[in-house]
């Protein structure tokens, strides 16, 4: 694979980023990698762990000479970090993210960028439940899509660049407009993970039940729930204030199919059950067929959790 970005300056340097950073050193993509990330002890373990090329101590710094910006923070600070970094923008570079909210995103970034610089959105649906520079991995992307959503008048040509940039990560990519990617993404990342939030939240709060117990006899499907429960509790709250109308969408969608199984329930319609799960079983069969997960046993997790 040949060098793609002669540098590449990645702005927050938790999973994504790293992530990034060790998939472009898989594949050769970067000439350099600069990095940045506004905690000093972050900034001192990428030095430690060899994560980008030079850990810069400004975002400005980064940014110079850089022909791709990847902006790797919450989704609330976008903003603000474009506009520390546009005067140290190179002419022709291309400024991306990898924000899972992309019409704030669009509205908070694009008026700190310059004229002569490309401002192409993005979002990798890929992730892990750890976070900070030490959690990430080359293989994150592989398989995984990702989301461009170019803004009006963008030359064509960057755009074909980082679709070719993200592929070469190893992922598949889709492009599409911003009100729809935050519909699609309420629907498949930021209600269920409202959905676990609450989860987990109600067994803490149900007393009958103890804590030992809970921890104790966690099975599948709520042991799942902790995980996705356990994600970057500053990500995802920026996600719900800047997604607010797709996620309420999306959970009064929810909540009118959850009264509807509270009904079957109470009056012992069976039948309206067994078809229910019918259907969604399928599409359980539909995203292992996509490659996007696996049916091995234990959820597809290797070795066996201790009890």
């Amino acid at each position: 694979m040949s060098v793609m970005y002669n540098r590449v300056a990645l702005i927050g340097l938790g999973l994504i980023a790293s992530s990034m950073h060790w998939a472009m050193k898989r594949g050769g993509l970067a000439g350099e990698v600069t990095g940045y990330a506004r905690s000093e002890e972050t900034r001192e373990t990428a030095r430690r762990i060899g994560l980008c090329d030079r850990v810069c101590d400004s975002a400005a710094e980064a940014v110079e000479g850089a022909d791709l910006v990847v902006l790797c923070v919450p989704v609330g600070v976008m903003g603000a970090v474009a506009a520390e970094i546009k005067d140290a923008l190179a002419a022709g570079a291309t400024v991306t993210d990898v924000g899972s909210v992309k019409r704030d995103v669009i509205a908070a970034v694009g008026p700190h960028i310059p004229e002569n610089v490309h401002f192409i959105p993005g979002h990798p649906m890929a992730g892990t439940e750890y976070s900070g520079p030490e959690s990430g991995f080359a293989e994150l992307f592989d398989d995984r899509w990702c989301f461009l959503v170019p803004v009006e008048d963008t030359c064509p040509d960057a755009i074909a660049k980082l679709r070719a940039y993200w592929e070469a990560l190893g992922s598949n990519v889709e492009e599409m407009d911003a009100e729809h990617h935050d519909l699609v993404v309420a629907v498949t990342s930021h209600a269920p993970h409202l959905i676990a939030y609450t989860m987990v939240g109600v067994a803490d709060d149900l007393r009958r039940v103890t804590d030992s117990e809970v921890i104790k006899f966690s099975a599948g499907g709520f042991r799942d729930f902790t995980r996705i429960a356990a994600s970057d509790p500053t990500m995802w709250r920026d996600v719900f204030l800047t997604n607010k109308d797709a996620t309420l969408e999306i959970l009064g969608r929810f909540t009118e199919e959850l009264f509807a199984l509270q009904r079957a329930i109470r009056t012992g319609d069976g039948d309206h059950l067994f078809d229910y799960f019918t259907r969604t079983r399928a599409i359980r069969r539909s995203i292992i067929d996509a490659g996007q997960d696996t049916d091995a046993p234990n959820f597809g997790r290797t070795g066996t959790p201790k009890s």
